[in-house]
């Protein structure tokens, strides 16, 4: 099972968003791909931050109550999110998982760019997979 790999069960080609989007278009891209957060690039797809529901939530509600201007993603996201790479062991990073709580890992290739992601729901998928392939 240690051989099982991050770029075997990651999502390819994931949503992710640029850096000055307003808040309302982060919001969007959330609820569209019915994701909890996204992985912030810049122009040369390289991960810069991250962004949750959450935080989206809590920006909107403070900049409705102040009547301020809208805010950008880079107003609100992480600037240092926990990333994984293409060759990590899934089963490195289920127990990772168990000790943190991030729910969804930008994956990066050898670059230090976005090529994947990868959700805790992917991993328990492929260790039950696994699992029953060996049982």
């Amino acid at each position: 099972m240690s051989s099982l790999l991050v770029r075997d069960v990651m999502a390819k080609h994931p949503p992710a968003i640029r850096l000055g989007t307003d808040l309302t278009g982060v919001v969007e891209t959330l609820l569209n791909h019915h994701l909890t957060g996204l992985p912030v690039i810049d122009e040369g797809d390289h991960v810069v931050g991250f962004v949750s529901e959450q935080d989206c939530l809590k920006a909107l509600l403070v900049s409705s109550y102040h009547a301020e201007g809208a805010p950008k993603v880079e107003d609100v996201m992480h600037p240092d999110p926990l990333t994984v790479d293409l060759d990590d062991s899934v089963v490195d990073i289920a127990e990772q998982m168990l000790k943190q709580k991030p729910k969804i890992y930008p994956v990066l290739d050898g670059n230090r760019r976005l090529v994947g992601m990868l959700v805790r729901n992917q991993v328990l998928k492929a260790v039950k997979n696994n699992r029953q392939r060996a049982g």
